[in-house]
């Protein structure tokens, strides 16, 4: 049997989702109705139906209250697309669209439509799935979502736009038609989208929802008036009526949308508990009261998405920060400018004094300084030349750079970073579930309260009907959780966005606050307290009939015939020109020899130089004093005697005694953890301040000492930058990765990644995760110390409708902006 024919009708006046929503339902609920497809900004309903479903469609859509008509043969005007419904909408002109804007037949065309196969593919990321949401504006929806797809173990990440509507869900496109009916349980009416609307339509629909409730606030403030100033007669008073049903018209349609989908749902949200009090309190007569209730409780929740999104774009702010082109060198040798999205990796750039890095790479010609703080949070600029490495979104502060692509523009490091939070923040930290479990209780326990009061006290102590309604009307408004609820994502959220500004990538808020319990925190050596580099530290000429000129060339003529570490350090500590070297060789696990100058020398160590019976007692002393310092030696000899003496070792970061220091002050308790000697290792736990040092460990034995250090019930956190410290890193409650010089397997070990090896970073974290616990509590404590004051006062009839709304937005906003004060991060103190 052949399909029935696709159907195209124009809606006039159906221009938002508000009005598009009622047509689907209704139309999706009719037998015969297949493939339905609605696009607003043409104000068509398109679907497939026989001639008989046709028409009842037709009357369907007249019962609503909407004027149908043919559709046109050009292109509708895109009365959304000026913001004046109040919402965005974004969409993909389908074939039907094309075809009609050509002459051609409308219904020969096919419907683009998530209920048949899609003629034009969608553009949205690869594997995920882009919903409109039109009633999702606030963090407490959100939520909602959240915790609805946690449900999926597919879904491997959500992206939340809540000026936008717009929600990202990364999973398998067979997952896709469960997750979005699970949305549409919860009273959402998802739609699939291909991009989400552009940040001036998101502006200018913001505006225009601004404007909208300040309107509706001003005609509350008349129809206040008209109750204050105007007689208590019936026409003055359906007058007041009128203009307070207008202003709850204008600021509360969408309110009760999701407040009654709720109740039918079974459900006490916000939205719920305002309807009801909203509702009632115009029945009773306090119509006054209701539209000022209405309007404020709106505009209050308009700016705390607001402010809950600043935090939210915090750290995605950083990704403006890389500019879209480059300049990229050619075949020919010119200089093109190019898009960065379009830079293959291996293509040379170049970047002028004053522009910024659009792409990760490495510098291959020129010298200038860098100001990397976009990525590592370093505020004094990094001299760069041949062979450093370059980052996205830093800015060169002098002399003309080139550089080699060694990242595409998705993976750069900024990129990654924006990824890597954008996920830490899609988690809930351990106080948001326990807030979470609280206000699920707390809301039915305040409206069973408020039940009780508005039926109970008049039966069984003689209240006033209307006063005991009233006072359970205004309790109703107290029950809502909003400020509760919000009052810890925002601060977490401000958390990481701080952390990340200042060089440190926290992966998820559960790290965030267990970081202040630390009172243990091992630390490998090499890498993370010292540079990792050996580093030429002390040279002594040991001879006087020799000149020192001539000992130090012939040093560094050996040293630099070597691939050796040490020598290497030997050869680029030591100044001057270098001679040529005949017959050069070197001794496995001794040292290297060389004719110079026609005389035989050799460069060697403690051990070759005794068998060679050349370490006298002074030099055996004077080498005992530098090796326990933890230095490895290099001595200079002809045939005859010791010429010199030089010591190389791995020098301790600038930072790494002030981290120590730091540490100890927060009441953490450093020990070191290192594969090196007992010697070595003491001796640089000694410069940094290290009391407590467990040398010669293996991998294994750092896990295992890990485990140890947490006996006690101690709570442990381990710093590394190597793959062996990846075993211990992940035993660790908190794991630290140095992650400029870290290696990839301990990036993913690690819950914390300082991204410029400054080992003050990690008391930094401790001080900003003890700040955002002491402000997760003021707001929880702010929040419920509220409520319980107008909580009493409501009972005892002391608050009215009016204070209970400025109450609980009050407090909402409060809490915001009080977590909205972790983005200045923490000051060492």
């Amino acid at each position: 049997m052949p399909p029935a024919p696709e159907r195209v009708l124009r809606v006039p006046s159906m221009c938002c989702a508000h009005e598009e929503k009622p047509i689907r339902e209704a139309l999706q609920g009719m037998d015969g109705v297949a493939a339905l497809n609605i696009d607003l900004a043409g104000r068509t309903v398109a679907f497939r139906a026989v001639d008989k479903v046709w028409e009842d469609a037709i009357a369907a859509v007249n019962r609503l209250g909407f004027a149908t008509e043919p559709p046109p043969k050009a292109e509708a005007d895109d009365c959304c697309s000026s913001g004046s419904c109040g919402v965005p909408i974004a969409f993909v002109p389908s074939p039907r669209r094309k075809a009609q804007a050509s002459g051609a037949n409308p219904q020969a065309a096919q419907v683009t439509s998530p209920t048949a196969e899609p003629s034009v593919p969608l553009t949205a990321p690869p594997g995920a799935l882009l919903l409109r949401i039109p009633e999702m504006d606030c963090p407490v929806e959100e939520g909602q979502i959240r915790r609805a797809m946690e449900a999926f173990p597919q879904v491997a990440r959500l992206r939340f736009d809540l000026p936008a509507r717009a929600l990202t869900v990364e999973a398998p496109a067979d997952a896709w038609d469960a997750v979005t009916a699970d949305i549409r349980k919860l009273g959402f009416t998802p739609e699939r989208i291909s991009a989400a609307p552009a940040a001036e339509e998101i502006a200018k629909t913001q505006r225009a929802e601004l404007v909208r409730l300040l309107a509706a606030l001003g005609v509350a403030v008349v129809a206040e008036v008209f109750h204050l100033a105007f007689p208590d007669t019936l026409p003055w008073r359906a007058a007041g009526m009128g203009v307070a049903a207008i202003a709850i018209a204008l600021s509360g349609l969408a309110v009760f949308k999701k407040g009654l989908s709720a109740l039918v749902r079974g459900q006490l949200n916000i939205n719920a508990l305002m309807s009801v009090a909203v509702i009632g309190a115009f029945l009773i007569g306090q119509w006054p009261e209701a539209a000022m209730v209405m309007a404020l409780y709106s505009l209050a929740e308009l700016i705390e998405a607001r402010s809950v999104e600043r935090a939210r774009n915090a750290i995605a702010g950083l990704l403006a920060l890389s500019p879209p082109q480059s300049e990229v060198r050619q075949a020919d040798g010119s200089w093109v400018l190019t898009d960065a999205k379009d830079i293959a990796v291996g293509a040379v750039a170049r970047v002028k004094p004053g522009e910024r890095f659009a792409l990760d790479g490495r510098v291959t010609a020129g010298h200038g300084a860098v100001d990397q703080s976009p990525v590592t949070g370093e505020s004094i600029p990094v001299d760069k030349g041949p062979g450093d490495e370059v980052f996205a979104g830093t800015i060169n502060q002098s002399g003309a750079l080139e550089f080699e692509v060694t990242k595409p523009a998705s993976d750069t490091v900024l990129a990654r970073i924006i990824h890597a939070v954008e996920e830490a923040q899609g988690q809930r930290a351990p106080t948001q579930r326990i807030v979470d479990r609280f206000a699920a209780v707390y809301t039915p326990a305040v409206f069973v309260l408020a039940m009780a009061i508005a039926v109970g006290m008049p039966l069984l102590a003689g209240w006033p009907w209307l006063e005991a309604i009233y006072k359970a009307l205004v309790l109703l408004v107290i029950a809502c959780p909003c400020a509760l609820v919000i009052s810890t994502p925002v601060t977490v959220v401000s958390g990481l966005a701080a952390a990340a500004r200042r060089g440190i990538l926290i992966k998820g808020g559960v790290y965030l606050e267990q970081a202040r319990k630390l009172s243990v925190l091992g630390l490998d050596k090499t890498g993370t307290l010292t540079q990792g580099k050996p580093k030429l530290v002390a040279t002594e000429v040991l001879v006087r009939d020799v000149p020192e000129e001539q000992v130090l060339r012939v040093a560094r003529s050996l040293a630099g015939r070597s691939d050796h570490p040490v020598s290497k350090a030997v050869a680029d500590g030591l100044d001057g020109a270098a001679s040529q070297v005949q017959d050069f060789g070197a001794e496995l696990g001794k040292g290297v020899q060389g004719n110079v100058d026609g005389r035989l020398y050799i460069l060697g160590n403690h051990r070759w130089l005794h068998e060679r019976g050349q370490c006298s007692a002074e030099l055996e002393a004077l080498m005992k004093q530098h090796e326990a310092q933890g230095r490895t030696l290099s001595v200079l000899a002809n045939d005859q005697q010791a010429l010199a003496l030089f010591a190389v070792a791995d020098t301790t970061k600038e930072s790494s005694k002030q981290a120590i220091a730091e540490l100890k002050a927060l009441g953490v308790r450093p020990v070191m953890l290192t594969g090196d000697n007992a010697t070595t290792a003491a001796a640089i736990a000694q410069q940094v301040g290290i009391e407590e040092v467990r040398a010669n460990l293996l991998p294994a034995d750092k896990q295992t000492v890990v485990a140890e250090l947490r006996s006690g019930g101690r709570q442990v956190g381990m710093v590394g930058d190597g793959v062996n410290d990846s075993p211990s890193l992940a035993a660790a409650e908190v794991g630290f990765s140095m992650g400029a010089a870290g290696t990839d397997t301990a990036k993913e070990a690690a819950d914390v990644l300082i991204m410029n090896d400054d080992l003050r970073k990690v008391p930094e974290t401790i001080r900003l995760s003890k700040k955002t616990y002491a402000v997760l509590w003021q707001n929880i404590v702010l929040a419920l110390g509220i409520k319980a004051v107008f909580f009493v006062l409501a009972v005892f009839g002391s608050a009215t409708m009016w204070m209970a709304v400025f109450a609980d937005m009050g407090a909402s906003l409060l809490v915001v902006f009080n977590g909205l004060r972790l983005l200045r991060g923490v000051h060492r103190g």
